[in-house]
Parts: structure tokens; sequence; C-alpha cells
């Protein structure tokens, strides 16, 4: 099982380096030229320095082979910095704040849903699902500079921007965990309504439990397990989505890194992070799923009858 896995993420990890490779060398630009005007003999000097004078086909075996040592290629834009150089600098920074948003929309969206669960049909369900659309209704770039208009600039509560100390994560902070929140709040109500119409806990009730308790310690556990499923895809988007949170913040994170890349069309670094973005994706749906049959012994025994069978 876990060897069929990782031949999966080794061949989705091939798909996703040849598809942004050939990908990016399609986009039409240079990234020596631009608004410059640069003396021929220079340029091909350049396009010798960093291999693009060679084939598409030989820059892509290249690169691979590269791959294979763990060299990502250097950056075309800065001076021919190592892009595993900036993945070491500013992967802490973006991990940071993903893990700050995930451990406040996780439990907060949970809690959120529970509550509108138990409440159900009353006007504190509404107003959680009222609140649920609004933050998903809103992006999380819209989101970041209302929140740094109202607590930064008209409140002067926290820092504008830049980063440094805890006070500058929370704003950027919030504006991740927004969406996370909302989608995860929506899910566990939908799974918790299912729940608590189950024999066993109408039996709990009829015992006398509280309502609450019974949500909590019976009902949790089935209704979390899809929102296990979707931990994996939200740290990506966490990450992912940072990027134009980042940039409104001034944080020296990945998603920086990503826009000023793409920007100006750094072939290496635009697939050199890519490829660092996708193995965490495939990581994190890796870890999800081992948590998802550790809670759920249900599909371990429909794993090991299918290894039985085979």
């Amino acid at each position: 099982m876990f060897l069929k896995k990782f031949l999966l993420l080794l061949f989705s990890l091939w798909v996703v380096v040849t598809g942004t490779f050939f990908l990016m060398h399609a986009i039409p630009g240079d990234p020596f030229i631009g608004d410059r005007v640069i003396p021929e003999e220079v340029l091909q000097s350049l396009y010798a320095c960093y291999g693009l004078d060679q084939p598409i086909p030989v820059q892509y075996f290249t690169y691979l082979k590269g791959l294979a040592s763990g060299d990502f290629g250097v950056s075309i834009i800065y001076h021919g910095r190592p892009v595993t150089q900036f993945i070491a600098e500013g992967f802490p920074i973006s991990a940071l704040l993903g893990l700050q948003a995930l451990l406040l929309a996780v439990p907060l969206g949970i809690l959120l849903g529970t509550w509108a669960a138990m409440k159900r049909g009353l006007w504190q369900d509404h107003l959680a699902m009222l609140l649920s659309t609004l933050l998903v209704s809103v992006p999380n770039f819209v989101l970041a500079s209302l929140l740094q208009y109202l607590l930064a600039v008209k409140f002067h509560l926290l820092p504008v921007a830049r980063w440094g100390t805890f006070e500058h994560t929370i704003l950027p902070t919030l504006a991740l965990a927004a969406l996370p929140t909302a989608f995860i709040a929506r899910l566990t109500r939908s799974n918790m309504v299912e729940v608590l119409e189950q024999d066993y806990i109408r039996t709990a009730l009829a015992k006398g439990l509280p309502l609450f308790r019974i949500a909590i310690s019976h009902g949790l556990r089935n209704a979390i397990l899809p929102v296990i499923s979707y931990l994996g895809p939200v740290m990506t988007s966490i990450l992912t989505g940072s990027f134009m949170v980042e940039k409104i913040f001034a944080i020296p994170g990945l998603g920086q890194w990503m826009i000023h890349s793409i920007n100006g069309r750094d072939y290496p670094m635009i697939v050199g992070l890519t490829i660092f973005f996708s193995v965490f994706l495939m990581i994190a749906m890796f870890l999800v799923d081992v948590v998802y049959a550790l809670l759920d012994p249900r599909i371990r025994r429909t794993s090991c009858l299918s290894a039985e069978t085979r």
C-alpha cells in the first residue's frame, strides 16, 4: 500500500516538474532583456552561462540530472543565488504563518460548525453560516488590506507591515485563517447534523446526557473525519495563498520570492519553488491519509482485506 503511494508520488512529481519546465519556457518574454537594451554578445554570454543556449530537451534532462542530486538550479534575476537558499530563508517564515493560521482555523472552524449544528435552525445557526459565507466570499488579499487599514492604520493596534515580532504575524495570520475557518465550519456543521440524527446519539439523549457533551464526546470523532481529509489541501492552500498576503505585508517568505520570480521570468526559481510546493502538498496528503486511517479503523480493515485478496 505504502509502496504504491510512494511510486504514485514520484510519478506525480515527475509530471509536475515536466509540465512546469516546458510551460515556463513556452511563455513569451526574456528574463534578461525586459525594458533594457543589452548588446547581442553580452546576451549570448548570459544564455551560455545559464545553459539557455542549449535546446529545450537538453536543458530539461540537465535540470532533471541536477534535481536528482538536490540541485534546484540558480536564480537568474538574483545574480546566480541557489534556489535552495531562497527556500531555506523563506520557507520557515511562510511555514510559521501557515502553522499559526492552521492552529487558529481548525479549532475555531470545528467549534463554530459544532455550535451551528447543535443550534440547527435557530438564529445561532444562521449567524454562523452567514459569517462563514462572508469569510468564503472575501479573498484573503482583500481581507488583509481591510484588516491592515482598520487595526493598523485606523486604530494603531498592530504594525502595518514588515516582519520581526509576534505582533507582525497577527494580521497576516488572521487573513490566511479566514477561508479555511469558514470551510471547516461548514464541513463540520453538515457532518455533525448527520451524526446527531443517528440512533446512538438519540439513545444518549434519552439517558439524559447534555447535548454538548454528546456532540463533543461521541459525535465529533465521526463528524471530524471529512475535516481530516480537508487538512491536506488546506495546508497547501494556506501556504500558496500567502503569496498576495506576504506581498501586502512585505513579509520575506516564499510567496514574495514566487511573485518576483514570475514577474522576472526567472525559470529556475519558478520551477524550483513549484516543485517544492508540490512535494509539500504530496507529503501533506500522505500524512493525512495515515491519520485518517488511524482515526477510522474501517480504512485499515479495507486495506488489509484488499492485500489479502491480492
